[in-house]
């Protein structure tokens, strides 16, 4: 096991990994940028770097001043947490090569998966269900690409190659605006992205976001944690995920979770991972899979009883996992709220000092936070202050401590969209489960403030 860690990211995930090397007896060295100075995981880590000034580019996104701390401070293995480099193929690869372990894929596990093409076809390789869409990037032949469309059948979509976050992506209802949009997205993803290949995809009207979670070690061992739905997004970002997934049919769930796990073993995929689909139809359709561990992992811990985080630590030193996938097991039902700092109804971000702060607590309540009374939220970094997630024997009961967690939190001095969770707990369509990734769009329009 590692004696040292360091760890490239901020934020809750920040501190969760913190904690996690806590437990594990192996101690910690943080990075951070000059706007954290005063967070709460650099107040209790056993070292703490400032890498520079507040821009990503110059601190979180600066590999040279990540690999020199490690090399400083002695540190074996460096956690990229997700975000950030966390999915960056040239950085896992930097690290390798300076003498520290990624604690994540490989990086050619990292490449494969990072652009959707090639992710795509290793997928249809390994027997995982796809989108139907073009076989790869589109070509620059207008007259191919609208033959394409036409086979594919419309709406359709097309992708960036290199996207992610919901960004570099176009929906066309019509053949008449196919090139146009075609075009547009080449010139984002090229912009955005470093690369500006995209593919298309049939455009799928009301699905549900179902992802499956996986881990696997060096020694061809892999297992699938059961599923999540992270259907409750606004522009392609979460805001609501729960464990396991409402009205999927278990056998269903476990033939989609075994090929995940099947696919990983065919890659040769080493450490945490999901596997993203759109459901529709009782059927699955792979998205990506993203190469790090997720916001959204603690619904998965808390059904499951794994502690991913430790997992990717141990797999990442050698070791083999400690289970196998007939004593994997889910208990009960998960629910999770991600806590931005943002106005509410119209997701403008809201930086600023936290005068108030008052976690909930009570049975079946977790809170993954780096938030405290008097904490300056910094205007340079994702709005994601926290995470709070309660866990029950069944849904309902998930979703009645979720209520209660809710009620109980008190975050002044700044907005967040705890209102907006507030009324989506008490939401009937919710409530009932099932609700497909436009329905709070649709619900934002019913309710405008």
């Amino acid at each position: 096991m590692f004696k040292k860690i360091l760890i490239a990211n901020r934020g809750e995930i920040a501190l969760r990994i913190q904690r996690a090397c806590r437990e594990m007896g192996v101690k910690s060295v943080v990075v951070y940028s000059e706007a954290d100075r005063d967070a709460k995981y650099v107040k209790l880590a056993d070292e703490a770097v400032c890498i520079g000034p507040a821009a990503s580019s110059h601190s979180y996104l600066n590999m040279p001043a990540i690999i020199s701390t490690a090399e400083v401070t002695d540190a074996e293995a460096i956690h990229p947490g997700y975000g950030f480099l966390s999915e960056n193929a040239d950085f896992a690869e930097r690290v390798e090569q300076s003498g520290f372990t990624f604690i994540g894929p490989t990086p050619e596990s990292i490449r494969i998966m990072g652009d959707k093409v090639s992710a795509k076809q290793a997928m249809i390789k390994s027997g995982v269900p796809c989108v139907p869409g073009s076989e790869g990037a589109l070509p620059d032949d207008p007259k191919e690409i609208v033959k394409i469309g036409r086979a594919v059948g419309y709406p359709v979509i097309i992708k960036a190659a290199g996207g992610g976050g919901g960004r570099g992506m176009r929906v066309v209802h019509t053949e008449a605006a196919l090139l146009h949009a075609v075009q547009t997205t080449k010139a984002e993803a090229g912009a955005a992205f470093g690369n500006p290949a995209v593919y298309m995809e049939k455009f799928l009207e009301n699905p549900r976001h179902i992802e499956i979670q996986v881990l696997a070690d060096e020694h061809k061992n892999a297992v699938w944690l059961g599923e999540r739905d992270c259907s409750m997004q606004r522009r392609h970002q979460k805001i609501i995920e729960e464990a396991p997934a409402p009205g999927i049919p278990r056998r269903v769930i476990e033939r989609i979770g075994e090929r995940c796990a099947a696919a990983c073993k065919k890659i040769g995929y080493r450490g945490a991972g999901t596997f993203e689909f759109l459901y529709e139809n009782g059927e699955f359709y792979f998205i990506e899979m993203n190469t790090r561990v997720q916001v959204e992992h603690p619904v998965t811990e808390l059904v499951t009883g794994v502690d991913i985080v430790q997992m990717q630590i141990r797999v990442a030193a050698g070791e083999k996992l400690p289970f196998t996938q007939r004593q994997i097991e889910m208990r009960g039902h998960a629910i999770e709220c991600r806590v931005n700092a943002e106005d509410p109804y119209k997701f403008t971000p809201s930086p600023g000092r936290i005068t108030t702060w008052h976690a909930p607590g009570g049975p079946g309540v977790r809170v993954d936070s780096h938030a405290y009374t008097n904490y300056f939220v910094p205007p340079n970094y994702d709005s994601m202050i926290g995470k709070i997630i309660t866990h029950g024997d069944t849904r309902d009961q998930a979703l009645a401590r979720m209520r209660i967690a809710l009620s109980e939190t008190v975050v002044e001095g700044i907005l967040t969209n705890i209102p907006l969770h507030r009324e989506l707990m008490a939401d009937a369509k919710f409530i009932e489960g099932g609700t497909s990734i436009h329905y709070l769009e649709g619900w934002m329009a019913q309710h405008k403030r």
